[in-house]
């Protein structure tokens, strides 16, 4: 290998051979576009320059074609630690993975170097979440003298307490509230229904709304919305955004904030007090385990901090 150095190429490098009688195998087979073209042939020099000591076509030639599956591993490792994104370095690989596909199939070498490694995965970052302190200050900032204050009290209570998707908050019917079992029926993604138990706290918030302020603000008409706006329609996803914004820098929050971020607070505080992870992907209405799993990252390095923070020896 070289170092970096001898890494960085020039921007139009000559194609080796091989790259080149792939790339117009392809596009006389599938007609790729330029732009296609250019980015295998792109993806292939880079490859090759990285592994030879030369820029001369031959050996780039030799480079590319000897490559092993160790070669195509260490430079994807190398892309990375070079700031390339997974989805750059995705990219990258499936290019090395057609063109040696292609030299197997036409008998031009024995084996595939790219076949035993395993697309990058892309990164997920943390979830923004927030304190159980900085939620205590969140639901305490709208003015309980307003009846839309009484009510967005009780939108942020019962997001904190059920861990609602905004969308399923702002659209939900008074029918959909089991008050006799203290659950709510919410229809989420993919028309998928599942039954929310709402916690006392946020029950009482809801009772305390619903037999004075909600009367105020729909006045005259009639609506099927737990929370309407003054036309008896619901309160759109963005002004319930611009809401939890308001109420945040009130309370001095000063991160971003967004309906989503009590999600979050939502799944990560339930961890953080043991709760079953299980449970939580039920709570959270995901399909799949590992989008809940995300969390337990959240949840590990919150008591991580608090670890390091309040152990004598942390």
């Amino acid at each position: 290998m070289t170092d970096s150095s001898h890494r960085k190429r020039k921007p139009a490098l000559p194609l080796p051979p091989s790259a080149r009688q792939f790339i117009d195998a392809l596009w006389l087979e599938d007609g790729l576009a330029k732009n296609t073209q250019t980015a295998y042939g792109r993806d292939l020099v880079g490859f090759a320059c990285w592994r030879s000591d030369s820029e001369e076509p031959n050996e780039l030639e030799r480079a590319l074609v000897a490559a092993n599956t160790t070669d195509v591993s260490e430079y994807i490792n190398y892309l990375f630690a070079a700031g390339r994104s997974s989805r750059s370095s995705s990219r990258v690989l499936s290019s090395m993975r057609r063109f040696f596909r292609w030299q197997v199939q036409r008998g031009l070498r024995a084996d595939d170097p790219t076949a035993m490694i395993d697309m990058p995965q892309p990164t997920r970052s943390l979830p923004a979440t927030l304190s159980e302190a900085q939620v205590e200050a969140l639901l305490d900032a709208p003015d309980l003298n307003e009846a839309e204050g009484l009510r967005d009290r009780a939108m942020l209570e019962l997001l904190y307490a059920t861990g609602l998707r905004v969308s399923e908050l702002v659209t939900l019917q008074l029918a959909q509230l089991l008050t006799g079992q203290e659950v709510l029926r919410v229809v989420g993604k993919g028309n998928k229904e599942r039954l929310v138990p709402v916690g006392d706290e946020a029950l009482e918030w809801i009772q305390r709304y619903l037999k004075s302020a909600r009367a105020e603000i729909v006045g005259e008409r009639s609506s099927r919305y737990m929370f309407p706006t003054r036309r008896s329609e619901h309160i759109r996803r963005e002004s319930f955004w611009l809401l939890i914004k308001r109420y945040g820098a009130q309370a001095g929050i000063h991160q971003h904030l967004s309906p989503h971020t009590m999600r979050h607070a939502f799944a990560t505080h339930l961890l953080n007090h043991g709760a079953d992870l299980r449970a939580v992907q039920m709570l959270l209405g995901h399909s799949d385990l590992s989008t809940t799993q995300i969390y337990t990252h959240v949840a590990q390095q919150r008591l991580a901090e608090l670890h390091a923070k309040h152990h004598p020896r942390g």
